[in-house]
């Protein structure tokens, strides 16, 4: 029940996730790197089975100072069937991309109703830079300060959505540019005013046969947001180490932060070799809950 929970003049960082290593190195790396550690609050969000371990381990650990706060994802009774369009989904194919932790992104500010600004962390990146500057950003009024990923040139709308759906084709331009969703800055009074939650439940009615797109966070993210998100600079946030073998290295050692977005994560074996030092480099390899794993 501390203060600190609800203080806008502090900064703020959210992370859902049920996994208690990545969210160790996801918060250890915010701290390493922040001028003033104090000043940071964690919000983690987990789930009933990874709750005790997550409490134990963010006791058992030093984080210099920083709060954190570790919540089970099933004491939001508000987040039923009843409110909520993506509780009624069935769990098909792949039940990652249906997980409520994965979905909790769309729910920020009526779980943190009393907060202004926060940080959102995927639980798969490495922070490198104090990332408190990003809460003085002007976002020029809009909701999301997110990276475009249209660089490279296929990361456009046309890419993620059904533009052959009118409902799709008459209201969003199929070359507008995607953003990445992992470090995200959200501003949740903008967010209440322009009720972006109210937009993501729309779409995701309207995709109940999944003809608007197939799976993932990413596409309803594209429709909740769109208009409303600003362009950061790109060095804020450097993705792909989960897939692409070939980023830059002046690239990820520029980055504040570095997403290991993709399927080989910096903790499986088949992670990416020349990628795995950045995200061990925060693992507190010494402690001995993980003497038994193998993270190298």
């Amino acid at each position: 029940n501390s203060p600190r929970l609800v203080d806008n003049n502090l900064y703020h960082f959210c992370i859902f996730t049920d996994n208690v290593i990545a969210a160790s190195v996801a918060v250890n790396s915010t701290v390493a790197n922040a001028d003033h550690p104090k000043q940071l609050v964690f919000h983690v969000v987990t789930n009933r089975v990874s709750y005790k371990a997550m409490q134990a381990w963010f006791l058992g650990n030093d984080f210099k100072g920083a709060a954190i706060e570790i919540r089970s994802v099933e004491e939001f009774s508000w987040l039923n069937a009843s409110y909520s369009p993506v509780v009624k989904q069935p769990k098909v194919r792949n039940p990652k991309y249906l997980s409520l932790l994965n979905h909790l992104r769309f729910y920020i500010p009526e779980i943190y109703p009393q907060l202004e600004k926060i940080v959102f962390l995927d639980d798969d990146v490495v922070v490198q830079k104090d990332l408190t500057p990003l809460f003085s950003l002007d976002l020029h009024g809009n909701v999301n300060g997110a990276v475009e990923t249209c660089l490279e040139a296929f990361h456009r709308y046309y890419k993620y959505l059904n533009f052959s759906d009118p409902l799709i084709s008459s209201k969003f331009d199929p070359q507008a540019c995607g953003w990445a969703f992992g470090m995200n800055v959200f501003d949740l009074i903008a967010w209440r005013k322009s009720n972006v939650t109210g937009r993501y439940h729309y779409w995701q009615g309207k995709n109940r046969e999944r003809t608007l797109w197939k799976l993932g966070t990413l596409p309803p993210g594209l429709l909740a947001f769109y208009g409303l998100t600003e362009p950061l600079d790109r060095r804020w946030h450097v993705l792909g180490l989960g897939y692409d073998v070939n980023i830059d290295n002046r690239l990820i050692e520029t980055a504040a932060v570095i997403h290991y977005n993709g399927n080989m994560k910096p903790w499986l074996k088949f992670g990416i070799g020349r990628y795995k030092p950045f995200w061990l480099k925060f693992l507190n390899s010494s402690h001995p809950y993980l003497q038994d794993c193998v993270t190298a």
